[in-house]
C-alpha cells in the first residue's frame, strides 16, 4: 500500500526538509503552504490554514482540495508544521495578532486533524505536531507563539488520548534551527550566533533535516507504541540553566 504524507508549512526551512526527509523514506509527499512555490513534492497545495479555523466557504475549498490531492486514498502522515511568529511584549499583542497565532498554530492543526481524520483511520496514520522548545521555556516577548505552541502540545496528548488507537498522535519540540530565515537574522552578527551556539549544550543548533529525520521516525513502525509524546529535540538547552558566573 502506497503512503502519503502532508506537510504544511512546506516552504519554510523546516517545512522543505520534512518534505524531502518523507520522499526520501519513499512517501508520496502534499506539501502546501499560503505562499506560492515549488517545494520537493509530489503535489503541491497553496492555501492559508488560517481559512481551516473559520466556517465557511473558504474551508470548505481548502478540504476539498486536500481531499482531491489525496485521490480517495488514506492519509498515512499529517505533519502540522506551519506557523506564525508574531513578537511583541505583554502590552503591545493587540488581540487580532493573538487571535492569528492561535488560529494558525493551534486551530487550522486542530481542523485539519477533524477533517481528515476519515482518511487517517483509512491508512492507520499518524499525526506529527511540530512545536517548539518554547513549549516548555521562553523568554520576553514570545508570549503569543509559547501560548499556541504549549497548547499544541496540550492538544497533541489530548488527542492522543481521544483517539486511542484510531490513529497516533506525537509532537516535536524544537529548539534553534538553523533555516534560511534564522541565519538571516543573523547576517553580520558571528558573535552573537557563536554566542547562540555555545548556549546549547551540544555546542550548536539544529539542523533543519535533523527535525526531519526525528519525524519521519515518529511516523514509522519502529514508534508504533508512542502516542501523546513531545520530543525535545533542542540540543538540551531547554534543560540548563544560565546563570551568570
Amino acid at each position: 500500500m502506497s503512503r502519503t504524507a502532508l506537510v504544511t508549512g512546506a516552504l519554510g526551512g523546516i517545512g522543505e526538509a520534512l518534505c524531502r526527509g518523507f520522499r526520501q523514506a519513499g512517501y508520496r509527499v502534499i506539501g502546501s503552504d499560503r505562499r506560492q512555490g515549488r517545494p520537493d513534492v509530489d503535489a503541491f497545495l497553496r492555501f492559508d490554514i488560517r481559512d481551516l479555523a473559520r466556517e465557511g466557504s473558504e474551508r470548505d475549498r481548502t478540504v476539498r482540495q486536500i481531499r482531491e490531492a489525496l485521490g480517495g486514498e488514506g492519509l498515512s502522515v499529517l505533519v502540522n508544521n506551519a506557523a506564525v511568529q508574531l513578537l511583541n511584549p505583554t502590552e503591545r499583542i493587540t488581540a487580532e495578532e493573538f487571535h492569528e497565532t492561535l488560529d494558525t498554530n493551534l486551530v487550522g492543526p486542530f481542523v485539519l486533524v477533524q477533517v481528515l481524520l476519515t482518511e487517517l483511520e483509512r491508512a492507520r496514520g499518524s499525526v506529527i505536531n511540530i512545536g517548539s522548545v518554547h513549549a516548555t521555556a521562553t523568554k520576553p516577548g514570545f508570549v503569543s507563539y509559547a501560548t499556541s505552541k504549549a497548547a499544541l502540545v496540550g492538544l497533541t496528548r489530548s488527542l492522543a488520548v481521544d483517539l486511542g488507537p484510531r490513529v497516533r498522535v506525537n509532537a516535536i519540540n524544537p529548539g534553534a534551527t538553523a533555516t534560511p530565515m534564522l541565519l538571516a537574522g543573523f547576517e553580520g552578527k558571528d558573535d552573537a550566533f557563536r554566542q547562540l551556539e555555545g548556549m546549547h549544550p551540544l555546542e550548536r543548533i539544529a539542523r533543519p533535516d535533523e527535525i526531519a529525520a526525528v519525524a519521519v521516525f515518529l511516523a514509522s513502525e519502529q514508534a508504533s507504541f508512542m502516542t501523546g509524546a513531545a520530543l525535545s529535540v533542542d540540543g538540551g538547552i531547554a534543560g540548563r540553566l544560565h546563570d551568570p558566573v
